[in-house]
C-alpha cells in the first residue's frame, strides 16, 4: 500500500496558517497542497471564483461537483461537498439517487447537467451531452457548469493520486 503524501504544518506556512484561522479547522487538502504555496495561494481565489457565486445557483453547482466525485470515487470531495449539498437544499433521496446514477428525481435542466459531468468525467469529450445543455442553458451558463466540472476532476485526481482523506 503506498503512503499517503503527510501534509504540511501549519506552523511552517502562512498562507496554509491564515487559510485555516479562517475556516477554523484543519484541511488536509490545503495541507498537502502547502508543499507549493504557490499553487495554494492562486488555487483558493480560482476555487472560489468557479465555486462560488456566478450565473448558476449553488445546488446545480453541488450536483454537478458531486456527480464528478461520485464517478471518481473521491471520498474526500464527496464528504466535503456532501455538506454543501444539504446547505444548497439537497436531500439524502437526491444524493442517493446522483449516486446511483437515477436521474428521477431531478429536473430536466439539472438532468442535462449531471448527464453532461459525468460525460465529461469519464470520456472529457461529452459531445451529446454538451449539445443537451442548450436547452436549458446560455452559453456563460454552459462554460460555468464546464468549469464546476473540470474543478471537481482536478481536486478528485489531487486527491485520489494523494491518498488525501476525510479528517486526515
Amino acid at each position: 500500500m503506498p503512503i499517503p503524501i503527510q501534509g504540511v504544518d501549519p506552523a511552517q506556512s502562512e498562507i496554509l496558517a491564515s487559510l485555516e484561522a479562517k475556516t477554523k479547522q484543519p484541511n488536509a487538502f490545503f495541507r498537502v497542497m502547502a508543499h507549493r504555496p504557490e499553487v495554494l495561494k492562486s488555487f483558493v481565489p480560482f476555487y472560489g471564483a468557479i465555486a462560488g457565486a456566478g450565473t448558476l445557483d449553488r445546488r446545480l453547482k453541488e450536483l454537478v461537483y458531486l456527480t464528478c466525485s461520485y464517478a471518481n470515487h473521491c471520498v474526500f470531495c464527496t464528504a466535503a461537498h456532501t455538506v454543501g449539498a444539504h446547505k444548497a437544499g439537497i436531500t439524502d433521496d437526491e444524493l442517493g439517487a446522483l449516486q446511483a446514477g437515477d436521474g428521477q428525481p431531478f429536473s430536466p435542466a439539472e438532468r442535462a447537467a449531471i448527464a453532461y459531468a459525468r460525460d465529461l468525467t469519464q470520456t472529457a469529450a461529452a459531445t451529446e451531452s454538451r449539445e443537451a445543455l442548450f436547452a436549458h442553458f446560455t452559453e456563460e451558463q454552459i462554460v460555468e457548469l464546464t468549469l464546476v466540472a473540470a474543478l471537481a476532476n482536478f481536486t478528485n485526481r489531487f486527491n485520489n493520486g494523494l491518498k488525501i482523506l476525510p479528517g486526515a
